[in-house]
């Protein structure tokens, strides 16, 4: 039985990846690999469709804690 509210900073505990609630950029985001985090920077850079995804991406990760962070590329 969960005792708790699943939350995103849950999930990522689960994962055994980082879940502090600091406010840092996307792409800066330690479980990248560089591969992911050139793919992230690239395609917000050229504003294509991949963007809007990486943009629902970032909101989402920072509206767990309550911040209005935005990806700072």
């Amino acid at each position: 039985m969960f005792d708790q509210q699943p939350t995103l900073e849950l999930f990522f505990d689960q994962l055994g990846l980082d879940s502090s609630e600091l406010d840092i950029p996307l792409h800066e985001a330690a479980f990248w690999t560089k591969s992911q985090r050139d793919f992230i920077i690239s395609h917000w850079k050229k504003d294509d469709e991949w963007a809007i995804v990486v943009d629902v991406l970032n909101e989402q990760l920072h509206t767990e804690h309550k911040l209005s962070g935005s990806c700072k590329i």
